[in-house]
């Protein structure tokens, strides 16, 4: 070997390990941010996020603000949005809206994600468990949704509203009702990926070094098995929100002065010739944060997979 390969093989050699270390969440990201509709799904959803926790701050006008000489009036510059049957400001309903449906969509996604996750995991890695609690998975999902779903809000809407508050307790009720009807296919999927990774090399060698079954679980397998549930968490999202704004549209969810999305829409209902903006806006926020988050979903999902190429 002459003296200029040496030289070139060493210099490579240094740029090798000068070069920062790749990882998987960094792969991942490179992957994300390559997707056009994945991005603009981001920064669309980023953007209500923030207006909608800035926005009512900032806007002169309130949810409350009654003038019924600006009554069903059109967009203008001093409504942007137009104004309801009692002359309210929608833009700023709508603002104050969407923290309580995105509220809703997040937590019972995050509740409705543990909940699939823990009894996915217990399944696919402690054999004894996995008949029982598929079974229990299956019985759930036999059930009929929106039947269940009107049932158990007219057991106990009166009930939480007595006990927790108006606001409080049809929360607790939407979200727990949310992510009582949601958690199974999440439970499907770890358990999947735990069936598949137990049986792994490296799983092995930490039952050789005397790692508990908790350990185990936590530390080598569900990292692992992370990347399904963050995508079924992103379209979980929208899928909450929908249905939160269902219930609202039938007039179940939130009070009259709580101006939800979907009550926004239950409320335009008899004003649909008179004022046709009322219903648009609203309808139109739904419509986008879900398409948003259908789209970082779709991202998340080829973002994440093992099988993709950099």
């Amino acid at each position: 070997m002459t003296t200029a390969q040496v030289e070139l093989s060493g210099s490579i050699a240094v740029d090798a390990l000068s070069r920062p270390a790749r990882s998987l969440w960094g792969d991942a990201w490179y992957t994300f941010t390559r997707d056009k509709l994945a991005l603009a799904g981001l920064f669309t959803l980023t953007f209500i996020v923030l207006a909608v926790l800035f926005g009512p701050l900032i806007w002169p006008h309130t949810i409350s603000d009654i003038d019924f000489k600006a009554s069903l009036q059109g967009p203008s510059l001093d409504h942007p949005m137009g104004t309801d049957d009692l002359g309210r400001d929608l833009l700023a309903r709508v603002l104050y809206g969407g923290r309580v449906s995105i509220a809703v969509g997040i937590t019972a996604v995050l509740v409705s994600i543990t909940l699939g996750t823990a009894i996915g995991a217990f399944a696919g890695y402690f054999s004894k468990l996995d008949n029982p609690l598929m079974r229990l998975t299956d019985l759930f999902l036999s059930l009929p949704v929106l039947p269940l779903l009107l049932v158990l809000v007219y057991l106990f809407r009166d009930t939480l509203t007595r006990t927790i508050g108006p606001v409080v307790g049809i929360f607790v009720m939407i979200v727990g009702v949310i992510s009582i009807l949601n958690w199974m296919p999440v439970a499907r999927l770890v358990r999947a990926s735990f069936l598949s990774l137990r049986q792994r090399e490296f799983v092995e060698a930490a039952r050789c070094v005397g790692s508990s079954d908790a350990r185990i679980i936590f530390r080598h397998i569900l990292p692992n098995a992370l990347s399904p549930v963050l995508v079924a968490a992103t379209i979980g999202v929208g899928g909450a929100i929908l249905t939160e704004s269902t219930l609202s549209f039938l007039g179940l969810g939130f009070p009259p002065d709580t101006p939800t999305w979907g009550r926004l829409l239950y409320d335009s209902q008899q004003y649909l010739e008179f004022a046709p903006h009322w219903p648009l806006f609203p309808g139109l926020c739904i419509f986008v944060v879900v398409l948003a988050v259908n789209y970082i979903g779709d991202g998340l999902r080829d973002a994440l997979d093992p099988r993709r190429k950099i």
